[in-house]
Protein backbone atom coordinates (compact mmCIF):
# COMPACT_ATOMS: atom_id res chain seq x y z
CA UNK A 1 0.00 0.00 0.00
CA UNK A 2 1.26 3.43 -0.92
CA UNK A 3 -1.06 5.73 1.04
CA UNK A 4 -2.43 6.15 4.53
CA UNK A 5 -4.43 3.04 5.39
CA UNK A 6 -7.36 3.23 7.79
CA UNK A 7 -9.22 0.54 9.70
CA UNK A 8 -12.95 1.15 10.25
CA UNK A 9 -14.63 -0.51 13.23
CA UNK A 10 -18.38 0.08 12.91
CA UNK A 11 -21.27 -2.36 13.42
CA UNK A 12 -23.74 -0.56 11.12
CA UNK A 13 -22.87 -1.63 7.53
CA UNK A 14 -24.47 1.41 5.89
CA UNK A 15 -22.64 3.81 8.19
CA UNK A 16 -19.41 1.88 7.68
CA UNK A 17 -19.74 2.22 3.90
CA UNK A 18 -20.46 5.95 4.28
CA UNK A 19 -17.24 6.33 6.27
CA UNK A 20 -15.32 4.22 3.74
CA UNK A 21 -16.63 6.29 0.84
CA UNK A 22 -15.64 9.54 2.53
CA UNK A 23 -12.15 8.19 3.19
CA UNK A 24 -11.62 6.96 -0.37
CA UNK A 25 -12.78 10.28 -1.82
CA UNK A 26 -9.98 11.89 0.20
CA UNK A 27 -7.35 9.44 -1.09
CA UNK A 28 -7.11 7.24 1.98
CA UNK A 29 -7.02 3.46 1.73
CA UNK A 30 -9.57 1.50 3.74
CA UNK A 31 -7.54 -1.43 5.03
CA UNK A 32 -10.68 -3.21 6.32
CA UNK A 33 -14.15 -2.72 7.75
CA UNK A 34 -14.79 -4.78 10.88
CA UNK A 35 -17.97 -5.19 12.85
CA UNK A 36 -16.77 -6.66 16.13
CA UNK A 37 -13.88 -6.88 18.59
CA UNK A 38 -12.53 -10.22 17.35
CA UNK A 39 -12.18 -9.10 13.74
CA UNK A 40 -10.61 -5.81 14.84
CA UNK A 41 -7.97 -7.66 16.87
CA UNK A 42 -7.19 -9.90 13.89
CA UNK A 43 -6.75 -6.91 11.58
CA UNK A 44 -4.46 -5.13 14.03
CA UNK A 45 -2.33 -8.24 14.33
CA UNK A 46 -2.17 -9.23 10.66
CA UNK A 47 -2.77 -6.04 8.67
CA UNK A 48 -1.79 -3.09 10.87
CA UNK A 49 -3.28 0.16 9.51
CA UNK A 50 -1.87 3.66 9.85
CA UNK A 51 -5.01 4.92 11.62
CA UNK A 52 -8.05 3.31 13.25
CA UNK A 53 -11.54 4.80 13.38
CA UNK A 54 -13.58 3.21 16.15
CA UNK A 55 -17.22 3.23 17.06
CA UNK A 56 -17.58 2.91 20.82
CA UNK A 57 -20.73 0.82 21.20
CA UNK A 58 -20.72 -2.31 19.05
CA UNK A 59 -23.41 -4.96 19.38
CA UNK A 60 -24.56 -3.42 22.65
CA UNK A 61 -21.12 -3.53 24.23
CA UNK A 62 -18.36 -0.98 24.76
CA UNK A 63 -16.03 -2.88 22.41
CA UNK A 64 -14.61 0.31 20.92
CA UNK A 65 -13.11 1.27 24.27
CA UNK A 66 -11.57 -2.19 24.61
CA UNK A 67 -9.97 -1.97 21.17
CA UNK A 68 -8.71 1.54 21.94
CA UNK A 69 -7.02 0.22 25.08
CA UNK A 70 -5.40 -2.57 23.03
CA UNK A 71 -4.12 -0.10 20.42
CA UNK A 72 -2.79 2.25 23.09
CA UNK A 73 -0.96 -0.56 24.83
CA UNK A 74 0.36 -2.57 21.90
CA UNK A 75 0.36 -0.64 18.62
CA UNK A 76 2.02 2.62 17.63
CA UNK A 77 -0.84 4.12 15.60
CA UNK A 78 -3.29 6.96 16.24
CA UNK A 79 -6.98 6.15 16.66
CA UNK A 80 -10.14 8.24 16.64
CA UNK A 81 -13.60 7.58 18.01
CA UNK A 82 -16.53 8.13 15.65
CA UNK A 83 -19.65 7.56 17.72
CA UNK A 84 -23.20 8.60 18.54
CA UNK A 85 -22.34 8.74 22.24
CA UNK A 86 -21.31 12.01 23.88
CA UNK A 87 -22.58 11.59 27.44
CA UNK A 88 -20.25 12.33 30.34
CA UNK A 89 -19.69 8.69 31.31
CA UNK A 90 -18.75 7.63 27.78
CA UNK A 91 -16.48 10.63 27.36
CA UNK A 92 -14.76 9.85 30.66
CA UNK A 93 -14.12 6.26 29.56
CA UNK A 94 -12.90 7.39 26.16
CA UNK A 95 -10.51 10.04 27.51
CA UNK A 96 -8.58 7.47 29.51
CA UNK A 97 -7.47 5.79 26.26
CA UNK A 98 -6.06 9.11 24.93
CA UNK A 99 -7.65 9.08 21.46
CA UNK A 100 -6.29 11.32 18.71
CA UNK A 101 -9.80 12.56 18.03
CA UNK A 102 -13.47 12.23 19.00
CA UNK A 103 -16.14 12.78 16.33
CA UNK A 104 -19.84 12.71 17.16
CA UNK A 105 -22.23 11.34 14.53
CA UNK A 106 -23.57 12.43 12.16
CA UNK A 107 -20.14 13.26 10.76
CA UNK A 108 -19.23 15.50 7.84
CA UNK A 109 -16.66 14.51 5.25
CA UNK A 110 -14.70 17.71 5.85
CA UNK A 111 -14.74 17.15 9.61
CA UNK A 112 -13.58 13.56 9.22
CA UNK A 113 -10.75 14.55 6.88
CA UNK A 114 -9.50 17.39 9.08
CA UNK A 115 -9.66 15.21 12.21
CA UNK A 116 -7.57 12.49 10.57
CA UNK A 117 -4.99 14.95 9.22
CA UNK A 118 -4.58 16.63 12.61
CA UNK A 119 -4.37 13.22 14.32
CA UNK A 120 -1.61 12.09 11.96
CA UNK A 121 0.33 15.33 12.36
CA UNK A 122 0.10 15.38 16.16
CA UNK A 123 0.97 11.71 16.43
CA UNK A 124 4.04 12.18 14.23
CA UNK A 125 5.21 15.20 16.23
CA UNK A 126 4.76 13.33 19.50
CA UNK A 127 6.68 10.35 18.15
CA UNK A 128 9.56 12.54 17.01
CA UNK A 129 9.95 14.00 20.48
CA UNK A 130 10.27 10.51 21.93
CA UNK A 131 12.90 9.19 19.51
CA UNK A 132 16.39 10.26 18.41
CA UNK A 133 16.97 12.34 15.30
CA UNK A 134 16.58 10.48 12.03
CA UNK A 135 19.96 10.04 10.28
CA UNK A 136 20.68 8.36 6.96
CA UNK A 137 23.96 6.88 8.16
CA UNK A 138 22.29 5.26 11.17
CA UNK A 139 19.56 3.67 9.07
CA UNK A 140 21.88 2.40 6.34
CA UNK A 141 24.21 0.84 8.88
CA UNK A 142 21.61 -1.87 9.51
CA UNK A 143 20.13 -2.33 6.02
CA UNK A 144 21.44 -4.80 3.41
CA UNK A 145 20.28 -2.42 0.65
CA UNK A 146 21.10 1.22 1.50
CA UNK A 147 18.56 4.02 1.28
CA UNK A 148 19.48 6.72 -1.23
CA UNK A 149 19.57 10.45 -0.45
CA UNK A 150 16.31 10.97 -2.37
CA UNK A 151 14.61 8.08 -0.64
CA UNK A 152 15.78 9.46 2.68
CA UNK A 153 14.02 12.75 1.90
CA UNK A 154 10.78 10.83 1.47
CA UNK A 155 11.48 8.79 4.55
CA UNK A 156 11.81 11.94 6.64
CA UNK A 157 8.45 13.19 5.36
CA UNK A 158 6.79 9.84 6.07
CA UNK A 159 8.32 9.99 9.55
CA UNK A 160 6.77 13.44 9.96
CA UNK A 161 3.32 12.07 9.15
CA UNK A 162 2.97 13.31 5.57
CA UNK A 163 0.69 11.66 3.03
CA UNK A 164 1.76 10.88 -0.54
CA UNK A 165 0.10 14.05 -1.83
CA UNK A 166 1.90 16.16 0.75
CA UNK A 167 5.22 14.49 -0.09
CA UNK A 168 4.68 15.16 -3.81
CA UNK A 169 3.91 18.82 -3.13
CA UNK A 170 6.88 19.22 -0.77
CA UNK A 171 9.40 17.68 -3.19
CA UNK A 172 7.79 18.96 -6.41
CA UNK A 173 7.43 15.49 -7.89
CA UNK A 174 4.48 13.48 -9.19
CA UNK A 175 2.39 11.08 -7.13
CA UNK A 176 3.62 8.22 -9.34
CA UNK A 177 7.24 9.14 -8.57
CA UNK A 178 6.43 9.25 -4.86
CA UNK A 179 4.84 5.79 -5.08
CA UNK A 180 7.88 4.42 -6.92
CA UNK A 181 10.27 5.72 -4.25
CA UNK A 182 8.02 4.47 -1.44
CA UNK A 183 7.79 1.01 -2.99
CA UNK A 184 11.60 0.91 -2.99
CA UNK A 185 11.70 2.10 0.61
CA UNK A 186 9.20 -0.50 1.72
CA UNK A 187 11.31 -3.26 0.11
CA UNK A 188 14.46 -2.01 1.83
CA UNK A 189 12.75 -1.61 5.19
CA UNK A 190 10.67 -4.78 4.93
CA UNK A 191 7.54 -2.66 5.44
CA UNK A 192 4.06 -2.66 3.90
CA UNK A 193 2.61 0.68 5.07
CA UNK A 194 3.53 4.09 6.46
CA UNK A 195 3.03 2.87 10.02
CA UNK A 196 5.12 -0.27 9.57
CA UNK A 197 7.86 1.81 7.89
CA UNK A 198 7.90 4.20 10.86
CA UNK A 199 7.99 1.26 13.28
CA UNK A 200 10.94 -0.19 11.38
CA UNK A 201 12.76 3.17 11.44
CA UNK A 202 12.28 3.42 15.20
CA UNK A 203 13.65 -0.08 15.60
CA UNK A 204 16.76 0.82 13.57
CA UNK A 205 17.57 4.11 15.28
CA UNK A 206 17.27 2.54 18.73
CA UNK A 207 19.72 -0.27 17.98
Amino acid sequence: MNEISILIMEDEPIVAEDIAGALRRNDYIVSAIVYNREDALAELKNNLPDVAILDINLNGKMEGIEIAETIAGNYQIPFLFLTSYSDKKTLANAKVTEPAGYIVKPFTEAGLYSSIEIALHNFAQKSRRNFPELKLSTINKFLPSPVSEREFQLLQLIYNGCTNKQIAAELFISINTVKKHINNLYLKLDATSHSSAIARIRQLILQ
